[in-house]
């Protein structure tokens, strides 16, 4: 028999960012981990920086494709150039989100803009996938880009959060989401306190800097703190903080993540990347002449 006056601990994993590197950049991996695959439809979750590249240097993600999923990437410092496959063409800047919808099939590369690169370039942010629904799997895809002042913003108390994505806090952001969840910006003051949202089953919340607790348990800075469904969480800053806070609906049944597909049906990633080796998926306008090309073919456990 359980004891009726005991409550389970509301944190149920720690998930630190594991370091990669891509070209000059080096970059923390959280998601997909070992431990835990997705929390709500947030299926990646890639810490860029901070860093500053040598002068005359910067980063060139060169074209890749992508499936079953949208980017969203959002800045704290220095900029990023975004071009896809349908044309599109932006510089993305601190404060603002970029998401992009890739549905049955979209190409982009994301490069340092050239006036940014003699005094070599800093970069700082955060780049997520948010994996789709089935009903969406295979949608149309599509670009939107929503500047620092479309998104909305608290300020309370030693609490300042900017929701970036989704619906929490009374807020909901203009990004167009495929399925119920929440992306948020937050930035506490020393002994500042903050409740998650209740209404949603996943959650979780990253340490960009700073000192952090949940109950007594500290959230180290470059860590995510996934925590219980269903349970009452209230963070509190022992020192200035700057985090994120992520999660939703956890997605209609599994998916698979390889490279850079993600997709409810292994079938589809196969197809996916064998038309991406026989070079089937469009051209983007702009940055047409170099692609990351297919270094492996798919292969997933038996069933």
């Amino acid at each position: 028999m359980t004891d009726p006056t005991h409550e389970d601990p509301p944190l149920e994993l720690d998930i630190p960012a594991r370091t990669r590197r891509i070209d000059d950049l080096e970059v923390g991996r959280v998601l997909p981990a070992p431990v835990r695959r997705l929390v709500g439809p947030f299926a990646f979750f890639d810490h860029m920086g901070p860093a500053r590249l040598d002068a005359g240097r910067g980063v060139d993600v060169r074209p890749h494709p992508h499936i079953g999923l949208s980017t969203v990437t959002y800045l704290f410092e220095g900029e990023l150039s975004h071009r896809d496959s349908l044309g599109s063409s932006m510089v993305i800047r601190p404060g603002a989100i970029n998401w992009m919808t890739a549905g049955r099939g979209i190409v982009h590369s994301e490069r340092t803009p050239p006036e940014a690169r003699p005094g070599g370039p800093v970069l700082h942010g955060l780049q997520l996938w948010v994996g789709l629904p089935r009903s969406h799997e295979e949608t149309a895809p599509a670009f939107s880009h929503h500047p620092a002042d479309t998104l909305p913003e608290l300020d309370d108390r030693g609490v300042r959060l900017r929701l970036l994505a989704g619906a929490a806090y009374g807020l909901t952001a203009p990004v167009p989401v495929a399925s119920p969840l929440f992306y948020v910006e937050v930035r506490l003051a020393a002994g500042a306190r903050l409740s998650l949202p209740a209404e949603y089953e996943d959650r979780a919340a990253y340490v960009i800097t700073g000192s952090l607790h949940a109950g007594p348990r500290p959230i180290h800075p470059r860590t995510m703190a996934v925590f219980r469904p269903h349970t009452e969480v209230t963070l509190e800053a022992a020192a200035p903080t700057h985090l994120v806070l992520l999660g939703g609906a956890p997605l209609d049944g599994p998916r698979y993540i390889w490279w850079n597909f993600v997709s409810s049906s292994q079938e589809r990633i196969v197809q996916a990347a064998r038309e991406w080796k026989e070079e089937r998926f469009p051209l983007v306008p702009g940055d047409a002449t170099e692609r990351i090309p297919l270094v492996d073919e798919p292969h997933f456990p038996q069933r």
